[in-house]
């Protein structure tokens, strides 16, 4: 059952309230953390990322989504480039697709030799061993779309100019391959789906049930504490001592739309 806007705004707005405990105890603490965001294109993982990051600080909390990598990139060890975005102290990173590009897309689409792609398959337990055995917190998420709702919402991208951006010829081609993925991301998780680094799978044909659900959980797989702080006091302005402002008319301001449409609604 879906849930009601208003129960799912009431909600949302606790568990951000919690998102924000958990930044700050991140912080006071100095935990590393990593939450990786995979699934099929269009199964809301860029909303439910959206979400999670909104009331947070953005100087400890990072979103990594990566391009298609350089000439330069491709000649390194792969895991490479995504080991420069891992989190120092008091940091949390989001990954919006990571690594396993490999194991989806690289794939399915032949960007990668068998050679790469099975090596990758091996490599995986033990290069996140080692984030885990460094310190890292480490949690893996997988959002499951249907193939009727992912057309649904390809539907909607292509008649919105404002999501066009959203639906790239990959993401095209990628839907005529629908069994082709299903079968890497079950090969995926036989390979991936360890008991150090387990995957955790967000139904989301449901916008507001997985984001709810899968904000839910993230606040469960790190223990956090409230922090007293001291109460903060506003101090009185300061005194104006000759201060003299400009003249408006020596600035530039913005044209103000908002008043031309406010007059128009009276």
């Amino acid at each position: 059952m879906k849930l009601k806007k208003e129960v799912y705004e009431e909600k949302l707005a606790e568990l951000q309230t919690e998102l924000v405990k958990l930044q700050e105890w991140i912080v006071h603490e100095g935990l590393r953390v990593v939450i990786l965001f995979e699934g099929r294109d269009a199964a809301g993982k860029g909303g439910c990322i959206k979400r999670i990051t909104e009331p947070l600080n953005p100087r400890t909390c990072r979103v990594v989504a990566l391009p298609k990598p350089t000439e330069k990139e491709r000649t390194q060890w792969y895991f490479q480039r995504y080991v420069a975005h891992l989190p120092s102290a008091g940091e949390m990173v989001i990954f919006d697709r990571s690594w396993y590009n490999r194991a989806g897309v690289e794939r399915v689409m032949g960007f990668c030799t068998d050679e790469e792609y099975w090596e990758f398959l091996k490599s995986v337990p033990e290069f996140e061993d080692m984030l885990i055995r460094s310190g890292i917190m480490l949690i893996k998420y997988w959002f499951s779309v249907s193939d009727d709702e992912q057309e649904e919402r390809f539907q909607e991208r292509i008649n919105d100019e404002t999501k066009r951006w959203k639906l790239s010829e990959m993401d095209l081609e990628a839907r005529s391959r629908w069994v082709e993925y299903s079968k890497a991301k079950d090969v995926m998780f036989q390979y991936t789906d360890t008991e150090s680094s387990p995957w955790h799978v967000v139904e989301s044909d449901k916008k507001r049930n997985a984001r709810i659900n899968c904000i839910s959980h993230l606040l469960s797989m790190i223990p956090y504490k409230d922090l007293d702080y001291k109460k903060l006091t506003l101090p009185k302005r300061q005194e104006n001592a000759g201060y003299v402002r400009p003249p408006m008319e020596s600035m530039k301001f913005v044209p103000d739309v908002a008043k031309k449409l406010a007059e128009k609604e009276k």
